[in-house]
């Protein structure tokens, strides 16, 4: 087997907006494996500010792997435990070498029987931008939509969920805060925000602050959603700890955050256990990682509507057989990938 890799950076076509900074461009590393004829790509995508991934010496660790591929794979996932987005991009790579092929998970979405319930997805902003990307996700058939918040001042944003439950009193609405609110703040902007029919929170404090976020899920009128509180090193013990002692309504899941899809599929089973429901967002990946996130998801046979509508964020993405039509994420097996770098 060898191993090589290319670096690309795609470009938002709007900057995208967060509580912690604005997104105008995004860097990935693809891994591309070849054997006996065979190949197999995957995409290495940390978040800059929140992946656990060393990024100081990233490329160097991409290069390591390269040249080590050889090796066994557990080795490989012992060497690579502090990069858990590399994890996921040579995840990605060894089943697409198996397949030798782009369909990881083969299933009725990749044949484009079935496809995928997605949340239609509104970044922040200006009032007015925010009010422009919801009237698209609208006309286009959504009907759950999440709104990030946390950026703006929260009696702006108070008022523009209040329209936004005015005019649309039936679609479903997830908030996403990632981390923006303080413990003595939260509670009262709980129960204001819960006069709008919230279906979630997600991370309304930042993470690490376990005592509180606990106590904050025992008491609060809205359920709340883990997501940042899950990135870190964690061992299948770590897993069972928080969730008994947290005890959240829902998670979240981003294989390139988690440690790829082994990683995140213990995250499934505790949850099981505990009742716990989840979904799956994409971290922002480009159509590769998207791809592979959207099969895999597929497999777990959830039906509520998942963050997997980022494939049109770059105006520069890789070509690929995904879509988003009437609120759902198809697969068109008669579309071509073109993978463009590697040539």
């Amino acid at each position: 087997m060898r191993a090589r890799y290319k670096k690309c950076v795609f470009h938002f076509r709007v900057a995208s907006g967060t509580s912690r900074g604005m997104f105008y461009k995004r860097e990935s590393w693809f891994i591309r494996l070849e054997d006996q004829g065979r190949l197999g790509t995957g995409e290495c995508a940390p978040l800059q500010g929140l992946s656990r991934d060393n990024l100081s010496d990233y490329e160097e660790k991409i290069q390591w792997l390269c040249k080590n591929i050889y090796k066994e794979i557990d080795d490989l996932y012992q060497q690579l435990k502090d990069y858990p987005s590399i994890v996921f991009g040579l995840e990605q790579a060894l089943l697409s070498l198996e397949k030798n092929d782009f369909i990881l998970f083969p299933s009725d979405f990749t044949s484009g029987v079935q496809g995928i319930p997605i949340n239609g997805l509104i970044w922040m902003g200006s009032i007015d931008f925010m009010q422009a990307q919801l009237h698209q996700k609208i006309q286009q058939g959504f009907s759950c939509i999440k709104i990030k918040i946390g950026a703006l001042c929260f009696e702006k944003e108070y008022e523009f969920l209040a329209r936004v439950r005015e005019k649309y009193p039936d679609i479903e609405l997830r908030l996403d805060a990632n981390g923006a609110f303080s413990p003595d703040e939260i509670m009262q902007k709980l129960e204001r925000l819960s006069a709008f029919k919230i279906h979630s929170i997600e991370q309304p404090i930042r993470a690490g602050q376990r005592e509180i976020m606990a106590q904050l899920c025992r008491e609060t009128p809205i359920p709340i959603v883990l997501d940042e509180e899950l990135i870190g090193g964690f061992t299948y013990k770590d897993k069972q700890e928080l969730f008994e002692k947290i005890a959240p309504h829902y998670f979240v899941l981003k294989p390139s955050l988690c440690g790829g899809f082994r990683a995140a599929k213990e995250w499934i089973d505790i949850a099981g256990k505990k009742n716990i429901s989840w979904w799956i967002t994409s971290a922002l990946e480009s159509n590769i990682g998207l791809n592979a996130i959207a099969q895999w998801t597929y497999s777990l046979d959830n039906p509520m509507p998942q963050g997997l509508g980022t494939g049109g964020l770059y105006t520069d993405n890789i070509p690929a057989p995904l879509a988003v039509k009437d609120q759902y994420l198809w697969y068109q097996p008669g579309k071509l990938w073109d993978l463009y770098f590697f040539k």
